[in-house]
C-alpha cells in the first residue's frame, strides 16, 4: 500500500513571515544572524525558528515546502487482487522471534479479532525488513453456524485494525503499521499521478513521471529526508541480499543438473557399448541358426553374390594401401603405447573386445598366409634340388656317348 507524507503542522504562511523577518529588537548584528538562521533551518528541514520574543518559536519539519532534502524514487505497484483480501502487519521484531511465536501469534490475533472462535486468522507469509521488523501477510477465514466459511475482506479486516482499542492491542504485540493490500484501480493511479504528494515540487513530479522507467509496474514514490533515503536503501540492500541468495540457490540447482546430465552421459555411453557388444552376440546367434538351417543345402545364387561381395571386401581389408596399412600403423602405435606406458603411467589406452579379436583374427590370417608361403617354398627348393641332381647325372654319360 503506498502513502505519501501528509502537511506538517506549520503552514505555509506561518513558515513565510519566520524566515523574511528580520527585526528581532536587538538592534545589532545579532538580528541578521538570526534572520539568516531562520532561512537556513528550513532548508535542512529541522530546528525552530525564532521571529518574537513574545511568541514561541516555530519547529521546522522536513515537510515544510522550503526544505531541499527532498527525492522521487520508485515503488511497485500492489499486485494482489481485491479478492485475495490480505492484510500486511508490520511487527517491530525480528523475523526468528516471529517464526518461533507463530503459533502464539496467531492464537493473539483470534483473541483480539473474535472471542467466539468464529474467526480463523491464517498467515500467508513472513517477510524480513529493516531496522529489524518483519512484515506478515494474513487473511481471516470467517466460519458459519452451518460449517460453511467465507474468507473476510481485506479493506473490513482493515477498517476493524484501525480502531482506537485495536491500535492499543497491536501496541502491545510491537504492531507498528497495517496495511490492505489491495490492487490500485486505473482511477486511483491516475489520480496519485496527476495530484504531486504535498511539499513536492510539481516540476519535480512532472520530471518523475516522465523518467518512470515502468510505467505500467512503477510508480513515483517521494523520499522526504535523510530517515525515508535511508530506509529507501536499506531495503534495496535486503532485497539484493535476497535476490543474490535466490541467485545462488539457481547456481547450485544448475551445478547439481550439470553433475546429473554427466552422469546420464556417461550411463548412456555405457548402455551405448553394451547394445553393441549384444548386437554382436545377437548377430553370431543369428548366423549360427542361419548355417544350421541351411545344412544340406546347395548354394543359392544370392548365397554366391554375397560370397562375391565378401572376398572383395576381404581383399580391400588385406590391400597393403589401405586398411591394414592403417591396422598395422595402430598397432605400431600401440606397441609405441606400451613401451612409453611405465615412463607415462597415468595414460591408459583400452582397445574394444571386438576390434582386439578382429585383429587377432586378421594376424592368424597373416600367420597361416606366411607358413602356407615357407612351406610353398621349401617344396620348391626341393623340386631344384632334384632337378639340379638329374642334370649332374646326366652330363657325364651324355660325354661318354659322344667321346
Amino acid at each position: 500500500m503506498l502513502s505519501f507524507s501528509t502537511p506538517a503542522n506549520t503552514s505555509a504562511p506561518e513558515l513565510l513571515r519566520v524566515t523574511q523577518n528580520k527585526g528581532f529588537g536587538l538592534g545589532d548584528e545579532r538580528d541578521a544572524i538570526l534572520a539568516k538562521w531562520n532561512q537556513l533551518q528550513p532548508f535542512w528541514g529541522t530546528g525552530k525558528g525564532y521571529f518574537n520574543s513574545n511568541s514561541a518559536p516555530v519547529e521546522f519539519t522536513q515537510e515544510n515546502p522550503f526544505c531541499r532534502f527532498k527525492a522521487v524514487g520508485y515503488g511497485c505497484m500492489p499486485s494482489n487482487k481485491d479478492e485475495d483480501d490480505l492484510v500486511t502487519l508490520v511487527f517491530n521484531k525480528k523475523e526468528s522471534e516471529i517464526q518461533s511465536h507463530q503459533q502464539q501469534l496467531v492464537e493473539s490475533l483470534d483473541k483480539i479479532l473474535d472471542s467466539n472462535q468464529t474467526l480463523t486468522v491464517n498467515v500467508k507469509g513472513v517477510k524480513t525488513m529493516p531496522d529489524d521488523q518483519t512484515e506478515v501477510v494474513i487473511y481471516v477465514i470467517e466460519w458459519s453456524p452451518n460449517g460453511t466459511s467465507r474468507q473476510v475482506p481485506g479493506t473490513t479486516l482493515y477498517a476493524h485494525f484501525e480502531q482506537a482499542n485495536i491500535k492499543i492491542q497491536f501496541q502491545q504485540l510491537a504492531v507498528t503499521l497495517s496495511l490492505a493490500r489491495t490492487e490500485l484501480s486505473l482511477a486511483q493511479v491516475k489520480q496519485l499521478l496527476q495530484n504531486p504528494p504535498a511539499r513536492v515540487d510539481p516540476i519535480i513530479w512532472e520530471q518523475a513521471k516522465v523518467d518512470n522507467p515502468d510505467p505500467e509496474k512503477l510508480i513515483p514514490v517521494p523520499m522526504v529526508g535523510f530517515k525515508k533515503l535511508l530506509r529507501r536503501l536499506k531495503v534495496e540492500d535486503q532485497m539484493t541480499k535476497q535476490d543474490q541468495t535466490r541467485l545462488d540457490i539457481i547456481s547450485e540447482d544448475i551445478r547439481e543438473l550439470q553433475k546429473n546430465q554427466t552422469t546420464t552421459m556417461a550411463k548412456i555411453a555405457q548402455y551405448e557399448r553394451k547394445l553393441m557388444d549384444l548386437s554382436h552376440r545377437t548377430l553370431q546367434v543369428l548366423i549360427k541358426q542361419e548355417i544350421q538351417r541351411k545344412s544340406g543345402y546347395t548354394i543359392q545364387a544370392k548365397e554366391e553374390q554375397l560370397r562375391v561381395q565378401l572376398d572383395t571386401i576381404q581383399c580391400e581389408l588385406n590391400a597393403p594401401t589401405q586398411f591394414k596399412g592403417q591396422l598395422n600403423e595402430l598397432m605400431s602405435q600401440i606397441r609405441m603405447q606400451n613401451h612409453f606406458g611405465a615412463v607415462r603411467s597415468e595414460e591408459r589406452y583400452y582397445i574394444d573386445a571386438n576390434l582386439l579379436r578382429e585383429i587377432k583374427q586378421h594376424l592368424k590370417q597373416q600367420q597361416e598366409g606366411l607358413s602356407h608361403l615357407i612351406s610353398i617354398i621349401k617344396d620348391n627348393l626341393e623340386d631344384i634340388k632334384l632337378i639340379e641332381h638329374g642334370l649332374n647325372e646326366s652330363i657325364p654319360i651324355r660325354g661318354g656317348v659322344f667321346s
